[in-house]
């Protein structure tokens, strides 16, 4: 059965996007191969974002690598939203309930991960007890300002066990 991750690349300072969702700063930091980035590609089976996600800034807009894992991503996405477009891109499906979205793309992934892409969606599905795990890369970089990794003031307190990784800070939700 398919797991739902969060996965993303924040600053030191844990911002994912600058003020306004500018993702420029990225650019820079998205040199080179990364053996946890391209295992995990390997085994992500459906994507689900947020319509903000989704439609935001990529950091590699208008070449070859636009889009999902440096655009080597080639899969179902879902998109969560209660504004989905008049005519959708073909291979994206926009739902507007959670839990529906969330079995959607559990079920397009098989037993592969359901690659949860955006702040939004990451903090509902904590809030819903849905998440399993989260991998997340950090950039040699504060930026001050922006999407925070986890931004939920008087939010529970949600326990992570360490997964074994050398090159991100990946972890198990403990239920």
């Amino acid at each position: 059965m398919a797991k739902l991750l969060y996965s993303a690349t924040a600053s030191l300072d844990g911002y994912i996007a600058g003020p306004g969702g500018d993702m420029s700063w990225l650019t820079e930091h998205l040199t080179g191969d990364n053996p946890t980035a391209l295992r995990l590609l390997a085994e992500v089976g459906a994507i689900l974002a947020g319509n903000t996600t989704f439609g935001g800034d990529d950091p590699n807009r208008g070449t070859d690598n636009e889009g999902a894992f440096g655009g080597q991503y080639h899969g179902p996405a879902f998109v969560l939203t209660h504004r989905p477009p008049a005519e959708p891109p073909q291979g994206v499906t926009f739902v507007s309930d959670l839990h529906s979205a969330v079995a959607q793309a559990k079920e397009a992934a098989g037993d592969r991960y359901v690659n949860v892409l955006g702040a939004s969606v990451a903090r509902q599905c904590i809030e819903a007890g849905l998440l399993d795990e989260i991998l997340i890369f950090f950039a040699p970089v504060l930026l001050g300002d922006g999407v925070r990794i986890f931004d939920q003031p008087g939010g529970a307190r949600v326990r992570l066990a360490p997964i074994a990784d050398e090159s991100a800070h990946w972890y198990r939700v403990v239920h």
